[in-house]
């Protein structure tokens, strides 16, 4: 597919210049250009979706794997994936797909093994989601990588995917503007958001990004849909107990009753270390986040 043209954009007034409204990055994309996610290009003053209807994975996978611990527990949801992130972390643990987002369509080693890239209409992928509903499937997460650059496929799909009666979740990092979420969350009954640590400098030197937009993300999507939250616990950067408590502390001023998951990470892509966090550890700043949160779980253990 070509793409189709995005919403959220702004087009300069003396140039050919667009600026992405999408998320926080707010991107001033010169023409010919893609925005930071690598999904977003400026077409002679209009601002595409270029991978509109493209799929780098689908599965179906227990609903505990997003991770859901308290969305119709023992179900199976069909999850989607595509390409890109607004992120660049150096810890990604799903890189070939989302730092490959320019070069899918080409049919790269990353994006082409096993038949995928897809090309996928919201009707096929909302019929894709009916056909597996014998199989336990209770609707259709977009996650892998970061679904919300991708946000009108999204959309699209998931008003076809409530009109079989089927769930829809998303997994996200919650880099999103304000308007673009609160066009979303009304089409959303489950969200699996990464907090990826408690501290701004974590996200700027990590991430690529700021902790801000993300703490806003939570704050609105807990007001309308059912979330949980993961953090990717990495020895020395995001792991004392001090952060731990404080992340627990302030999900629970929110509401007690947010699942916090903590998952252990495993070092891939640009970092070749620490180590994985020893899971003596990762209990005890489960226990430490349970003083707060109703519900801790850990992961990747």
């Amino acid at each position: 597919m070509n793409g189709v043209r995005a919403d959220y954009q702004k087009r300069s007034a003396d140039s050919n210049d667009v600026r992405c409204l999408l998320c926080p990055h707010n991107c001033v994309i010169a023409d010919g250009g893609y925005g930071k996610c690598g999904v977003r290009e400026n077409r002679s003053g209009v601002l595409y979706c270029t991978h509109y209807g493209l799929v780098s994975a689908l599965a179906l996978d227990p609903i505990e794997k997003k991770p859901l611990a308290r969305f119709k527990p023992g179900s199976a949801v069909l999850s989607a994936g595509g390409y890109g992130c607004n992120f660049t972390c150096s810890f990604c643990q799903n890189w070939h797909i989302s730092q490959t987002a320019r070069h899918a369509h080409g049919g790269t080693p990353e994006s082409g093994a096993g038949g995928y890239p897809l090309t996928m209409s919201p009707a096929q992928l909302a019929e894709a989601a009916r056909n597996a509903v014998p199989r336990g499937n209770c609707g259709l997460a977009f996650t892998y990588n970061e679904p919300m650059i991708n946000l009108e496929y999204m959309r699209d799909t998931f008003r076809l995917v409530r009109r079989e009666g089927l769930s829809t979740i998303v997994v996200s990092n919650g880099y999103i503007n304000p308007k673009p979420l609160d066009d979303l969350l009304p089409l959303v009954d489950a969200m699996n958001i990464d907090l990826k640590a408690f501290t701004d400098d974590f996200y700027r030197r990590m991430c690529g990004g700021t902790l801000d937009p993300v703490i806003r993300t939570i704050r609105r999507a807990a007001e309308k849909t059912h979330i949980e939250v993961t953090t990717l616990v990495i020895p020395g950067l995001n792991s004392s107990t001090d952060e731990i408590a404080d992340l627990a502390a302030w999900l629970a001023g929110i509401r007690p009753d947010i699942p916090l998951h903590l998952s252990r990470h495993h070092p891939d892509y640009r970092m070749s270390e620490p180590a994985p966090i020893p899971v003596d550890e990762l209990l005890a700043l489960a226990d430490t986040a349970r003083k707060y949160l109703e519900y801790v779980y850990v992961g990747n253990v």
